[in-house]
């Protein structure tokens, strides 16, 4: 096994470039592939014909293999290991990008303290979900708001809030609870009214991802019990697992019916990455992930994505800054452009017992009289 190093650059702004770990040589192998010849990745690049040739040859000492096809008098083009090179490179990105988001939240909370003293850091966690770090890129450029998100299952996003490990967390909700639903039975033991407080921040649609042109023709979850379909499922505690067996659920249909139920990927880019590579036929996801790898996507069910925090830090100032943040045009706009997005009392704080009607409460029994009752 080969030792993997990693690195990072510092710079005075954060872009609105997707998260990724960078390698040298996957630059320039994608480079060749793309352009056609050595000597046109190194324009791409800006770099050199003789230094490119250079590092492709001692990349191939280190590697112990080659990764170009030499043949005289013809274009230079990857062979079979620098394809399968690249392939693993982009699996691991796809798979990785909760965690490479993370990993990089972290550095940019580190370094908005020990250089911005009017920095604010919002840490939280939340279920994976793309406006989430569109929203982080967007805070930073605008307002100096970090947001330290770390991506967990809805469960433990809001159990991570109960036992102070974060100030606001993220999950999802159907737009059209049903009474008893498993979904209320889940979160409805972590959110107390009074104590906690929703804050509205988008609607989006979940459905099934499958391959374009969807050559299985799948329509409903029932079609997922065909016999060589392939499903690949979210973890368990996740907000989109909770969903999926709920929508079983309710068309009963056994988990163990599906193929594929016990295979997990940890966020939506990840299924929808699976799907690409023909590893999988469908899975419950998100429209933005979908679009992303140029897949179909289903529509099932709308749901709100909430954040949540607690009453007592509600008027923390960089509560606050979010609040602001989420309530901007700019802000709404951006959200609005997204595939399957669209803002939803984005910054509003909303009470609880409407926004989830899962609590009923006795009327209060009318107020008594003094001695001798009402006169």
């Amino acid at each position: 096994m080969h030792r993997i190093d990693l690195t990072y650059q510092l710079g005075a702004d954060s872009d609105a470039a997707p998260a990724t770990i960078g390698n040298a040589l996957m630059d320039l192998l994608f480079a060749v592939r793309q352009h056609g010849s050595i000597s046109a990745a190194a324009k791409a690049l800006g770099l050199s014909y003789r230094h490119v040739w250079g590092e492709l040859k001692k990349w191939e000492q280190t590697l112990g293999r080659t990764l170009i096809v030499w043949d005289k008098g013809q274009p230079a083009r990857l062979n079979e290991f620098g394809e399968k090179l690249l392939w693993a490179e982009r699996q691991a990105q796809a798979r990785l990008a909760p965690q490479i988001n993370a990993l990089r939240a972290d550095l940019e909370r580190a370094f908005a303290v020990a250089f911005d003293d009017a920095a604010h850091v919002v840490p939280l966690y939340a279920s994976h979900d793309d406006a989430l770090g569109a929203l982080r890129d967007h805070a930073v450029s605008s307002a100096k708001l970090y947001l330290d998100i770390r991506y967990t299952g809805s469960v433990d996003a809001i159990r991570g809030l109960n036992e102070g490990r974060c100030v606001i967390a993220g999950f999802h909700t159907r737009n059209d609870p049903v009474p008893g639903s498993l979904t209320e039975r889940i979160y409805k033991p972590l959110l107390k009214p009074g104590m906690h407080k929703i804050i509205g921040f988008a609607q989006r649609s979940q459905g099934l991802i499958v391959a374009r042109g969807n050559p299985l023709g799948l329509r409903t979850l029932a079609d997922l019990l065909r016999p060589g379909t392939r499903y690949v499922n979210r973890a368990l505690g996740t907000g989109t697992r909770v969903l999926f067996d709920e929508l079983l659920e309710q068309a009963g249909l056994a988990s163990a019916d599906v193929a594929g139920y016990a295979r997990t990927e940890p966020s939506h880019t990840a299924v929808a990455h699976a799907i690409a590579a023909g590893t999988a036929d469908a899975g419950l996801g998100i429209e933005s992930a979908a679009r992303q790898h140029h897949l179909d996507f289903l529509p099932l069910v709308q749901e709100s994505y909430f954040l949540v925090c607690l009453k007592s830090t509600l008027d923390l100032p960089s509560t606050r800054a979010l609040l602001d943040v989420l309530r901007s045009a700019a802000w709404q706009a951006a959200l609005a452009r997204m595939p399957g997005y669209a803002p939803a009392q984005s910054g509003q704080v909303l009470s609880l017992r409407r926004v989830l009607p899962w609590w009923s409460f006795p009327p209060k029994p009318p107020a008594r009289g003094g001695r001798g009752g009402p006169r």
